[in-house]
């Protein structure tokens, strides 16, 4: 799998190619995806994505629905490239995670808001809030969703101080779960090259 600062049709894998390559790389994969994944208390786990997470999830779902025309493969791209963060931001897919179907319905519906309150601090600087579900809403009046995706906006300091090795909390002030965590030295390696 190619990185190229840009998915396109033209940058992805035949279908062909696609199934060869993944039988050999899929838990390299799994490993970068582990390694940018960061869990907020028990229930909230972000998954911070990358080029490499977005173009395995494009690949999966043409190789899964089995697409092969130009039009759905620019539909997947197009539902999935604005997922990758562009240089100034940390983008990532947040879920909220109950096991128990019923404890889950209770949840949602005490957690209605709780991804306007997800946070980044960089320490020495302000908190940063998600700006949550920009392409369409993901809760109603009853409850959230358990999936929401979330992106963190940076200023050229805070950027450069993630660079430079600044610690970095990631938290949620959310009144039904106030949590907050330092971000692990090899997490906050691989999330700093997201940042130019």
């Amino acid at each position: 799998m190619q990185l190229t600062g840009h998915i396109t049709a033209d940058s992805l894998m035949s279908l062909e190619a696609y199934t060869k390559w993944r039988k050999v790389h899929k838990p390299d994969v799994i490993a970068h995806r582990k390694l940018r994944s960061v869990r907020l208390g028990e229930h909230i786990n972000l998954q911070f994505e990358s080029e490499t997470t977005i173009r395995y999830q494009i690949q999966e779902m043409l190789r899964i629905e089995k697409v092969f025309e130009e039009e759905g493969i620019q539909q997947e791209i197009e539902a999935y490239a604005p997922l990758v963060p562009d240089g100034h931001n940390w983008k990532a897919t947040m879920m909220i995670e109950y096991p128990d179907v019923n404890e889950r319905k209770r949840e949602l519906a005490r957690l209605i808001g709780v991804e306007d309150r997800m946070f980044v601090e960089v320490e020495g600087y302000a908190r940063v809030y998600a700006i949550a579900d920009e392409d369409l809403d993901r809760e109603n009046d009853v409850k959230t969703s358990a999936v929401h995706f979330v992106r963190f906006e940076f200023t050229p300091p805070m950027r450069a101080a993630v660079q430079a090795g600044a610690a970095v909390k990631i938290g949620c002030d959310h009144t039904h779960y106030p949590a907050h965590v330092q971000v692990s030295p090899e997490a906050l390696a691989s999330l700093a090259g997201d940042l130019k």
